[in-house]
């Protein structure tokens, strides 16, 4: 006797009519780790790779012993553009006195300073065009854009122009970033690579 299996019942969840806010996102239940709400909708992060990882780790111990006390370096934490942007950076530089509440889930946007985006093959568009567009709204001064190319480690920085609310480039860097914004940095980016080198 044949029988049709029977239609499995969506596990996500349905958005409002509007689309979700960023209250919502501590409120929905079962969310996949790294959900994120951009113009309303929920986006759910792909499993990342291994460079992905190791550069996103760089970026936060790096940060964290240069930054100084007024600063805190954050990983893969949400911050709160307006109602219907909530999006989570790979890592985060944000003024200290909003680091108070071990339950926070999120910071306002004001109190980031840079904001950084790991660029995963599933993220280009976000991470190249909605994100920095956004995070010059909502007046973060620094983005830096961290990609792979040919193999190498490439980080594009850039600052916000407060007057027409959008970014400007810093400067392109390869295997060295040496920058004074928001604090004075100088990283060997060759650095972002497994423990231990294959031999030849």
């Amino acid at each position: 006797m044949n029988v049709a299996p029977k239609a499995s019942t969506p596990s996500w969840p349905t958005p409002p009519e509007g689309g979700w806010t960023a209250d919502d996102l501590d409120r929905l239940p079962n969310l996949p780790p790294h959900t994120e709400l951009i113009d309303g909708s929920l986006v759910f992060v792909s499993p990342q790779t291994l460079f992905h990882e190791r550069a996103v780790d760089f970026f936060k111990w790096q940060l964290q012993s240069l930054a100084p006390e007024e600063f805190e370096v954050v990983r893969e934490f949400t911050i709160d553009i307006d109602d219907q942007n909530r999006p989570e950076p790979d890592v985060i530089v944000v003024r200290e006195d909003v680091v108070e509440d071990p339950d926070q889930t999120r910071y306002p946007a004001e109190a980031v300073v840079l904001a950084i985006e790991v660029v995963s093959a599933e993220s280009v568009s976000r991470d190249r065009e909605t994100k920095p567009m956004k995070y010059a709204r909502a007046g973060i001064e620094h983005y830096w854009r961290v990609e792979k190319e040919m193999g190498l480690v490439v980080v594009h920085a850039f600052e916000l122009e407060p007057t027409i609310q959008a970014y400007t480039s810093v400067g392109i860097f390869r295997r060295r970033m040496k920058v004074d914004s928001p604090f004075a940095v100088d990283l060997d980016l060759t650095k972002i690579k497994p423990r231990r080198e294959k031999s030849q």
